[in-house]
C-alpha cells in the first residue's frame, strides 16, 4: 500500500480521538459533543468551520490556490440506539447507545485527511469536509441539503465512504450505478368485527385476511416485477388479538420494502395497496394502507465511480479494488447523490481480529453489539481522501 507517511505518523493521535468518540456515542441530531470535538480539531488546525447545518452538522472549508473548483468529502457522525457488549477501555459510556456502524471511524478518517490538508494543500481549489449528523434513520443528509449545503458550499461532486467488515484490510470496492437500496416502511390495518372464537360466523375475522395478504404480496415480487429488477417485501410484524378465545376487531401488518429504483418502488406500492384493499373487501372488510418512503436508492455516478476506482488502485493496486456487491441496506448519502454527481465506496474493515481482549461474543459486523472500527484503516482511508482530492483538481475536468 502506498500510504502517505505523515498520515501514518499522525494515525495514533487520530485513533485516540476515534476511541473517545466511540466511548461517547450520540444519536441522530444530538451529536453536540461529537460536533464540538470535530469543530475544535478543525479550528486547531486552522481550518474554517461552519456549524449548525442540519442541526448538528459541521462543514470544514479548506481552500488552496486560486481556482473556483470545489468538491465535498462526507463522513457521518451519529451512533445507534443499542447496548454495547464490548468491555474494552473505549467501550460506550452511555447505556443504550453505541457506535456499532463505524461512524466514529468515518469521522476519524476525514479528520486525519483534514489535518493533512491544513499543512499540505497540494491542490488548487476548495475541499468541503462534510461531517453529517443523523444518518441512522434521521435523514441528516437531507436536512443539511434543506439548510442550503450545496448553495452555501457549491461543489462539483461529493464523495462518501463506509467501512465494510468481512473483507481483508487493504481492499476497496466501488461501482457505478445502484449500490444500496431505498428504505421504505408500510403499515396496514385490517378492520373486521370481533367476536367469540367458538362462533366465528358471528364475526369478521381479520387474521386470515392478513395471512392472505402476506402471501399475495410475494406475487408482486415474483409476477409483477421484472425478474432482472431487485425488490424485497418483508412483512416483519403482525399484531392482533389479546386472548385465545376472542376474534380480534383488527389486525395490523408492518414491514419494509427495498428497491434499487423509484420506478420499481412506485409499482410495488401501487400493487400492495390494491392487493390489501381488494383482499379486505373480498372478505367484507376494510383496511388502511400507508407506505412511508425513507431513504432513496444510493446510485453512483459512472464518471465519479471510475475516478474513485483509479485513485484507490493507485494506493492499493488494481487487484485490491473490487466491484461493490449491491446491498439492500440503505444510506442517506443517497440524497447527496440525487443532488450532485459523486460516489459512495466501501473500505474493508477486516474480520474482527483487530478487536482487543474483552470484546463480547458474536461477529464484528455492522449493527452488532460486538462491533468496533478497525483503527488501522485511518491512514488508509485518509490517504484515499487526500489522493482523491489531489487527483480531482489535477484532472482539469469539471463535473457536470
Amino acid at each position: 500500500m502506498k500510504l502517505i507517511d505523515a498520515l501514518v505518523s499522525a494515525a495514533p493521535a487520530i485513533a485516540s480521538i476515534r476511541r473517545d468518540l466511540h466511548a461517547h456515542p450520540e444519536l441522530c441530531f444530538h451529536e453536540q459533543r461529537t460536533a464540538d470535538v470535530v469543530a475544535a480539531q478543525l479550528t486547531q488546525w486552522g481550518i474554517a468551520v461552519h456549524r449548525g447545518m442540519g442541526t448538528t452538522g459541521v462543514v470544514g472549508i479548506v481552500k488552496a490556490g486560486t481556482s473556483d473548483r470545489a468538491i465535498g468529502l462526507r463522513a457521518d457522525m451519529d451512533a445507534l440506539p443499542m447496548q454495547e457488549f464490548n468491555t474494552f477501555a473505549h467501550a460506550s459510556q452511555y447505556a443504550g447507545k453505541m457506535h456499532a456502524c463505524g461512524h466514529d471511524g468515518h469521522t476519524a478518517m476525514l479528520l486525519a485527511a483534514a489535518q493533512h490538508f491544513a499543512t499540505q494543500r497540494n491542490f488548487d481549489g476548495t475541499v468541503y469536509l462534510i461531517f453529517q449528523p443523523a444518518e441512522e434513520g434521521g435523514g441528516g443528509a437531507r436536512e443539511m441539503i434543506k439548510d442550503g449545503l450545496f448553495e452555501k458550499f457549491p461543489m462539483e461532486a461529493v464523495f462518501g465512504m463506509h467501512n465494510w467488515p468481512g473483507s481483508e484490510v487493504g481492499k476497496f470496492a466501488v461501482s457505478a450505478g445502484p449500490v444500496m437500496a431505498s428504505s421504505n416502511e408500510f403499515k396496514i390495518t385490517i378492520r373486521g368485527k370481533g367476536g367469540h372464537a367458538a362462533m366465528p360466523h358471528n364475526a369478521l375475522d381479520p387474521v386470515p385476511v392478513a395471512c392472505q395478504m402476506v402471501q399475495a404480496f410475494q406475487t408482486i415480487i415474483s409476477r409483477n416485477k421484472k425478474p432482472i429488477d431487485a425488490g424485497v417485501i418483508s412483512v416483519t410484524m403482525i399484531h392482533a388479538g389479546e386472548a385465545t378465545n376472542v376474534i380480534p376487531d383488527s389486525c395490523e401488518l408492518q414491514g419494509t420494502v427495498r428497491t434499487f429504483s423509484i420506478a420499481v418502488l412506485d409499482m410495488i406500492e401501487q400493487r400492495m395497496e390494491e392487493i390489501a384493499r381488494h383482499t379486505a373487501a373480498a372478505f367484507g372488510m376494510e383496511c388502511s394502507f400507508e407506505l412511508v418512503r425513507n431513504y432513496p436508492p444510493t446510485i453512483n455516478s459512472a464518471r465519479e465511480a471510475e475516478f474513485a476506482r483509479q485513485v484507490m488502485a493507485s494506493i492499493v493496486g488494481e487487484a485490491n479494488v473490487g466491484a461493490q456487491e449491491p446491498t439492500m441496506g440503505a444510506e442517506d448519502f443517497s440524497y447527496m447523490l440525487m443532488a450532485k454527481p459523486g460516489c459512495y465506496a466501501f473500505i474493508a474493515n477486516g474480520d474482527g481480529a483487530h478487536r482487543e481482549m474483552g470484546h463480547g461474543g458474536g461477529p464484528c459486523m455492522l449493527h452488532n453489539p460486538s462491533y468496533d472500527f478497525n483503527d488501522t484503516l485511518i491512514p488508509l482511508g485518509a490517504t484515499y481522501w487526500v489522493r482523491l482530492t489531489e487527483a480531482w483538481f489535477g484532472s482539469g475536468e469539471k463535473s457536470v
